[in-house]
């Protein structure tokens, strides 16, 4: 392995700076060249990388976002989009590539080291969804919960003083571990996730029940992928059926994905980060580099990319329990 290239793709998250820091210092400590990728896929068509030093990542770990910026690219998923990547690579003289990010960008991975297989590739788990299969927690997650936390204790003040109905919707189109484990730390009175089904009726129980015991306000977390429609819908279902409360909606929206990691994000990255650059050096290719119950792991990119982590249904019980 003489020179390795990093990229962040898909979705920002939290600790990806620190991860980038530690597969750049990793490849210098081994004799290896690393280049950073600018824009990620759309970076690699353009020809657009950048070597790097361990100057060049300093004072970068507690920073949000990716100084490597990120980018959706549409041209990547076609077969010429695909080959430009290769030959820029092999006009740069790269022979390994490092990718931070979700399910989308496992699958360009996936689809660059299958056709050439001269370039290994190795995946970190970057995306607050905390959704993908062989790592216990993704890059960024414990950071974005965090900030869900934080604002939910905010809105929880004014809505005591105030009694009122927050509906506070969270991401999590496709997952819901977000709005489950950010739910059960604030205490949320309910918290509706894709993964299950929302009946409303039983939702208005649980308010009534709230409203019985003079609670003087409430708090429900929505999955922005939730089946009843999202936050906005819910509520407007919900205050016909119950207006004892005044309801109102925050979305957290995009402040989720900033702000500067929590040390387990930064930790994880650092350790994953080094990581992906020791399996390069050892032969590996087309892997996913996680951790389980504090143990790194190794799992195929398209094992991880076809298998989305399923909801503990012992956290799901525990978070009906504590909504009694």
């Amino acid at each position: 392995m003489q020179h390795i290239a990093v990229l962040t793709s898909g979705g920002d998250a939290p600790g990806m700076n620190a991860c980038i820091r530690a597969v750049v210092r990793t490849a210098i400590y081994h004799n290896c060249k690393i280049s950073g990728v600018i824009g990620g896929y759309e970076g690699l068509i353009h020809n657009e990388l950048k070597e790097l030093s361990s100057a060049d990542v300093g004072n970068i770990i507690q920073r949000g976002g990716t100084i490597l910026k990120t980018a959706r690219s549409l041209r990547y998923k076609t077969e010429e989009g695909l080959d430009t990547a290769y030959q820029n690579l092999k006009t740069r003289g790269v022979d390994g590539l490092v990718v931070i990010g979700g399910d989308g960008s496992f699958r360009g991975a996936e689809a660059l080291a299958k056709k050439y297989p001269d370039i290994k590739v190795i995946g970190i788990p970057g995306t607050i969804d905390n959704d993908l299969f062989g790592t216990d927690f993704t890059i960024g997650y414990d950071t974005a919960i965090n900030t869900v936390v934080q604002a939910v204790d905010n809105i929880r003040d004014t809505a005591i003083s105030h009694n009122r109905l927050f509906f506070v919707e969270v991401m999590g189109r496709d997952a819901g571990l977000i709005a489950l484990r950010s739910g059960i730390a604030c205490g949320a009175e309910a918290i509706l996730i894709p993964e299950t089904t929302t009946y409303i009726d039983k939702l208005v129980e649980v308010l009534e029940r709230g409203w019985s015991r003079k609670k003087t306000g409430c708090v429900i977390i929505v999955a922005e992928g939730d089946d009843a429609g999202g936050a906005y819908k819910v509520a407007e279902i919900v205050k016909q059926k119950f207006d004892k409360y005044e309801t109102k909606v925050a979305i957290l929206g995009h402040i989720q994905r900033g702000g500067s990691p929590t040390c387990m994000d930064r930790v994880l990255a650092t350790r994953l980060g080094y990581e992906a650059v020791t399996s390069l050096l050892e032969g590996k290719n087309r892997i996913m580099v996680g951790q389980v119950s504090g143990k790194v792991t190794h799992i195929p990119l398209t094992k991880a990319v076809k298998h989305n982590s399923e909801i503990n249904e012992t956290i799901l019980q525990i978070a009906e329990i504590m909504s009694l």
